[in-house]
């Protein structure tokens, strides 16, 4: 079970570009911090801003428990006043932190064929994920494939160290400037048919339109799938609503669930997509 969230003060220990307006942020927290579990989030802010600035949500990318303290690790994007202000924090810099919060990523089906596919900084919780099935002993560890794509070789990142812990790496840019061109899907789906349908699973995160391709493609491939969605969100603990997104209830009709509680990890089968704006 996910531990209970907590709103703490975190020091910055890092806060390092990786590429132009992508940056890692390392924060040191106290041990009360529970230790989250892959596909979970936190909610960040610098404590000088008081009220003036909402917490932003990002993926836990990474996690190292201590006997006295913790750190987390975070991967965002400069896109606004709130990550702008992220981005200036520098070592020792108090913050704001909540967490871990959301529904993580369903890692108990004990499937020996596991398929990630991540698309720009949706590589954060996939990458957590890998680590985490790192952890498990050699004869326990299942076969993964890896399958990232971004706009270009300058925003793919996070792959460092994984090869040796995955069967194979396709990778794909929009610019072809590393790797094929073209949607992470297209070489997905090309190698669907040879996956073992009732000993695999699939976990992804990235934007909308990689999610609905993705979803798309397995109308035909009965492929269980857990996807990660990239949703705004004001509070993070699902007092504001702001972050609802539309899925099939039990009955099939059309019911509303919060990205902050319910998700964000959601069965890709249970999200209903607009069909004009492609958005969940």
């Amino acid at each position: 079970m996910p531990e209970k969230e907590a709103l703490l003060d975190g020091r910055v220990i890092s806060n390092w570009e990786i590429a132009k307006g992508h940056l890692v942020m390392t924060v040191r927290l106290p041990r009360a911090f529970g230790e989250p579990l892959p596909g979970q989030f936190v909610m960040v802010r610098p404590k000088e801003s008081g009220e003036r600035l909402l917490g932003r949500p990002f993926s836990v990318y990474g996690f190292q428990p201590g006997r006295r303290s913790a750190t987390v690790a975070i991967l965002y994007r400069v896109a606004g006043e709130g990550t702008r202000a992220l981005s200036l924090l520098r070592r020792g810099d108090i913050l704001k932190i909540l967490g871990p919060l959301g529904r993580p990523f369903d890692v108990s089906h004990h499937r020996k064929n596991i398929v990630l596919v991540a698309g720009g900084i949706g590589i954060a919780p996939i990458r957590f994920l890998l680590e985490h099935l790192k952890r498990l002993a050699a004869e326990e560890r299942p076969g993964i494939s890896l399958y990232a794509g971004a706009k270009t070789a300058g925003e793919l990142f996070g792959l460092e160290g994984l090869e040796p812990f995955c069967r194979e790496v396709h990778v794909c840019t929009d610019d072809c400037s590393v790797g094929r061109h073209g949607l992470v899907t297209e070489p997905l789906a090309e190698n669907l048919a040879a996956f073992p349908l009732d000993d695999t699973v699939i976990y992804a995160c990235g934007p909308a339109g990689m999610i609905r391709e993705l979803a798309a493609l397995l109308r035909d491939h009965p492929v269980p799938c857990q996807v990660s969605l990239e949703e705004r969100m004001a509070c993070g603990v699902g007092a504001c609503l702001g972050c609802a997104v539309a899925v099939r209830g039990p009955d099939g009709g059309r019911q509303y669930r919060r990205v902050c509680r319910e998700g964000p990890v959601f069965d890709i089968r249970d999200i209903l997509w607009d069909a004009e704006s492609g958005d969940a």
